[in-house]
């Protein structure tokens, strides 16, 4: 196997890299407040886990960066981008599901990390972060299903033979009778309306704690948008007699206290909306049903739009860090 240090890391592995060192910033300063918020002694024992296992990827993170002479990214302060001391702002069952939510999220883009690593240090760290993860999850998974807060897709009945599609109307939706949801449509719509419901409540916490009214504005809008999504997913379910998940808006408190900066907020925002992008692209792909696709095609211009506005205000702010990027050969030339 090859040397780490004698072979120079492509654009996607310091891609990989340097957003998971930003990742893993951010992540510790929520798990910082959460650990000393979290009542219940099983939730904290798995906040304080995953909070060990952000500070061990960026120990090995940085030796890469430094073994490369790269510059290390400024990320997320724990000292500047959270306050530990704050009044709290969401349940002991918030941050159960922020883990679940949070861990499928990391498990999905260790996943694509892995799949473009070549040089055997970072093939090696995205390797143990997902052997990691996994074991997390189910962690997380148990503790879930221990307290009955697991939410579980829909059961579909067993059929009696195999069968395959006979008429193209398996295809259509927008007018006429419609046929049944597919196993892949409905645990796509089951998914992404526990997302957004998810979304909500994370965006109704940071609304009312944010310090700048245009942030503060802004996250509003994304718990309204969000709330529109899962509404537009949950009348699919159920106009097919298919159960709704529950929302998270009681996990929420009344707190208006500084907890997390407005920087940080800002970029769990765009980061979400930026994986919801790529969550309904997959979905709709995944939808043979041309009414339910056609949604995901609405619902994705929205959001694209959204997340233009939170780009917009990062920069205005400086909060947007540049992530690397191949030389400016025009520049070079003028200079």
């Amino acid at each position: 196997m090859e040397e780490g240090n004698r072979v120079q890391l492509t654009s996607a592995e310091i891609t990989a890299l340097w957003t998971s060192y930003i990742n893993d910033t951010a992540i510790a300063c929520n798990f910082k407040y959460f650990l000393t918020i979290v009542e219940d002694e099983k939730i904290k024992a798995l906040v304080k886990h995953a909070f060990e296992i952000a500070q061990g990827n960026l120990k090995t993170l940085t030796e890469i960066f430094n073994k490369e002479k790269y510059p290390i990214p400024y990320g997320f302060n724990l000292n500047e981008d959270v306050n530990e001391n704050a009044p709290r702002l969401y349940s002991d069952t918030y941050f159960l599901n922020y883990l679940h939510q949070a861990s499928q999220i990391a498990l999905q883009g260790y996943s694509m990390n892995l799949s473009v690593s070549v040089r055997a240090d970072v093939y090696s760290h995205f390797s143990e972060c997902i052997s990691q993860l996994i074991n997390f999850l189910r962690e997380v998974k148990e503790l879930l299903l221990f307290k009955g807060l697991y939410i579980r897709s829909p059961y579909l009945p067993i059929p009696d033979d195999i069968d395959f599609v006979k008429k193209q109307n398996f295809l259509k939706g927008f007018f006429g009778e419609k046929r049944s949801l597919v196993g892949t449509e409905i645990s796509n719509l089951y998914v992404n309306f526990q997302r957004n419901a998810f979304g909500v409540a994370t965006l109704m916490g940071f609304s009312q704690v944010a310090q700048s009214k245009e942030v503060a504005m802004f996250l509003f809008r994304g718990v309204e948008i969000a709330k529109k999504h899962f509404d537009v997913f949950g009348a699919i379910l159920k106009e097919n007699y298919l159960p709704v998940p529950m929302t998270w808006d009681s996990d929420v408190t009344e707190s208006t206290a500084y907890t997390f900066s407005d920087k940080l907020m800002m970029f769990y925002t765009t980061s979400l909306i930026a994986l919801s992008i790529g969550f309904y692209g997959t979905s709709m792909a995944m939808s043979p049903r041309r009414d339910i696709g056609l949604n995901y095609v609405r619902l994705t211009a929205e959001i694209a739009l959204y997340a233009e506005d939170g780009a917009n205000i990062m920069i205005k702010n400086g909060w947007l860090e540049q992530p690397p990027m191949a030389p400016d050969r025009d520049e070079l030339i003028k200079k």
